[in-house]
């Protein structure tokens, strides 16, 4: 009897599915739906309608990869969160519903700095009932001693039904505005992913699959799906590590740049001797620094479903995720023949805006998504939230309806919620009006075409390339940046690096010089729309783009090949002054707490000891059914030499590692997901 593997790769546009016979790792069949935001077991249930369903039976593994949470972050978009910060002020770079600080917090020593104010959180925690959907919870140097943020864990439990969330249990890491940010995003996700598990178990019921249910983390390893509903935060980048994965199963290529464009980002990650390279300080999401061991992968806002505006006499790209017009005219004949009419009409001149969110354009639609019982909403959007139920419509339509101009409407926030969504031009759109790729109603995507380029004053032809020029250059910067990040470890390029970037890109001298880059690995490209825009990527940078006849669902494909991963990190310090000594005295820190040992041995010992049995438990919650523990003992020293007394002990660092398969999952491995497991740690 064969063992298979069914993988799931849930995007912003499609949801891709997969299924792998597992002793040999061949494709036995694909297939790639539309994901159905409002339902999303629609779109995993369409992507394996065609299977045949014998095969069900024989599936011991199923493994689901997402870009959801990573494009909820990019998109800005999430539940409402309250932060309790504890000991110190939040800088407040990413966004919170409510927020308070309070007194409290800890020192580097783990020793209380000041008493928890449990008073002053009670109020707030009084003040968001029924306004909020997640709590955040982070303390001034928590990694050292929890017990502020496990005091306020208790008491919101005790006094809100609602999902809660403490800094110290997502990373160990010092870095308390990265670790709070990673609290708040993680709260977020929560409901996002809750509704993509229900989703696929649901398909998984009806269909009579039988197997457990597997989610990739953003490192390329797997976890259950009860650890995934704590902890969503770790399932950014999870589509793109999976693509990191998938190509190198499909190609055979140890050593290559993996570009993964799909309908919100395009990824751009390195597999340096089959293995990605992971970020040991965080994963950086929509430019913020989170405390996530992720793949070192760049994620940019340029999607097959990017927003294409006009603002004033130029062209624009978004990040803003909208439905392409080809699918909406496909889908709603209202729409369909709203964008004839915009066709034809004579254009109106947009004055340029310094926001391209302010801009309203007369062949984007709104259609309404879900409710939500949120206080924010005024009578006006209520009425237009009415007027889009049944049938998306656009905004001057909407005025005319309701009576009110269309700035008046709260329609960024309402996006932001998931409540609305936008239909417009897309990248998309271009080539179904050029003929290259069409799928869905390419006469609505000309439509579209014709409108804007008529404010631009040029011919839809001429449009088209120049929006795919735009593509193309905004694709080979991104590419570009990224590889200035691997080589130099700067995010953002300067003026003369913008200048030579500029060039290189368009192939255009300037007044006294040139310039040429060449890229010594080759290109795989993953996604459905690469054919279109990688061709020209690859020969702007002189090398070879590699495209398997599964490139379109190469993320479901590297969805179900992982590990189970879980790992804790432990560090012990010598008392003040004893770090000469052969066996000082010292203190523990750990997410499970800190105590203090009066010798530095016993510590050790201690350390792995508990350090094992937390990483097993986790690991056999995470779905592992046999596992093996891996420690390091990373030691910082200072050296004075032989002569002057040796080395004094600063710091040792524990690492305690579980790997292990899921269970009922039998495979013969030909090799493991990290050929050396150092390796995912050494980074």
């Amino acid at each position: 009897m064969t063992n298979y593997g069914l993988g799931f790769d849930t995007g912003g546009t499609y949801t891709d599915a997969v299924i792998i016979d597992m002793e040999n790792g061949s494709v036995v069949c694909s297939s790639k739906s539309l994901t159905t935001r409002n339902d999303l077991s629609l779109g995993i249930k369409g992507s394996i309608e065609g299977f045949d369903s014998s095969l069900f039976e024989n599936i011991k593994m199923v493994s689901l990869s997402s870009t959801l949470a990573t494009n909820s972050i990019v998109e800005g978009k999430g539940c409402r969160v309250a932060l309790i910060a504890v000991g110190r002020e939040f800088d407040r770079s990413i966004h919170v519903d409510e927020y308070v600080c309070i007194k409290g917090g800890h020192n580097l020593n783990g020793q209380e700095k000041e008493p928890l104010d449990i008073d002053a959180a009670k109020e707030f925690l009084k003040s968001v009932k029924n306004k909020v959907d997640g709590i955040a919870i982070t303390s001034y140097l928590s990694v050292r001693n929890p017990e502020h943020e496990n005091r306020l864990y208790e008491l919101t439990k005790e006094m809100l039904d609602v999902p809660v969330v403490c800094g110290h249990e997502l990373s160990s890491s010092l870095g308390y505005n990265e670790r709070t940010v990673t609290c708040i995003m993680n709260a977020r996700l929560i409901p996002i992913i809750k509704e993509l598990i229900v989703s696929v178990k649901k398909v998984m019921e009806e269909n009579g699959i039988k197997a457990p249910l597997m989610i990739v983390k953003g490192d390329g390893s797997i976890m259950g799906e009860s650890v995934a509903l704590h902890r969503p935060i770790e399932t950014i980048l999870s589509g793109p590590a999976a693509s990191l994965i998938g190509a190198k199963n499909l190609t055979g290529v140890q050593d290559a740049i993996v570009m993964d464009m799909g309908g919100t980002t395009t990824d751009i990650g390195i597999l340096r001797n089959g293995t990605p390279r992971l970020e040991k300080e965080g994963a950086i999401i929509g430019g913020k620094r989170t405390r996530v061991l992720a793949a070192e992968i760049a994620t940019s806002g340029i999607g097959g479903d990017s927003r294409i505006v006009v603002n004033g006499n130029e062209l624009k790209l978004t990040s803003l995720r909208v439905v392409p017009l080809c699918i909406a005219a496909s889908k709603w004949p209202h729409v369909k023949e709203k964008l004839k009419e915009v066709a034809d009409a004579p254009s109106r001149f947009v004055p340029a805006c310094l926001s391209e969110d302010k801009i309203t354009q007369e062949n984007e639609f709104f259609i309404k998504l879900k409710d939500l019982d949120v206080s924010f909403l005024t009578e006006d959007d209520v009425k237009f939230l009415e007027t889009i139920v049944d049938e998306p419509k656009n905004l001057t339509e909407i005025s005319e309806i309701i009576g009110v101009h269309p700035y008046s409407i709260n329609i960024p926030k309402m996006e932001e919620l998931g409540m609305i969504q936008r239909i417009g031009l897309t990248p998309t759109d271009l080539l179904h009006g050029e003929g290259s790729y069409v799928q869905f109603d390419a006469e609505g995507s000309m439509n579209g075409i014709i409108h804007q380029a008529k404010k631009l004053k040029i011919t839809p032809e001429e449009f088209i390339v120049k929006a795919k020029d735009a593509v193309i250059t905004k694709i080979s910067t991104e590419l570009l940046k990224k590889l200035f990040f691997e080589e130099t470890k700067h995010m953002e390029p300067d003026v003369i690096a913008k200048d030579l970037m500029n060039k290189a890109i368009s192939g255009k001298d300037g007044l006294d010089y040139g310039c040429r880059i060449k890229l010594n690995k080759p290109i795989i490209g993953i996604g459905a729309p690469v054919s279109a825009y990688f061709p020209k990527v690859a020969e702007i940078f002189g090398t070879e783009l590699l495209l398997s006849e599964y490139s379109h669902v190469g993320n479901a494909v590297g969805a179900i090949t992982g590990n189970i991963i879980e790992s804790i990190n432990i560090l012990i310090v010598p008392f003040k002054g004893e770090g000469a000594a052969e066996d000082p005295r010292c203190t523990l820190f750990a997410s499970f707490g800190k105590m203090e040992f009066e010798k530095y041995s016993e510590a050790i010992e201690y350390a792995k000891q508990e350090g094992a049995k937390v990483v097993g438990e986790r690991a056999l919650a995470a779905g592992a059914d046999k596992f093996e523990i891996k420690i390091e003992n990373k030691d910082k020293k200072f050296g004075f030499g032989d002569d002057y007394g040796g080395s004094v002990l600063i710091e040792s660092n524990i690492i305690v590692t579980a790997v292990g398969k899921p269970k009922e999952f039998r495979v013969k491995e030909k090799s493991s997901y990290y050929s050396d497991l150092d390796q995912k740690w050494d980074v």
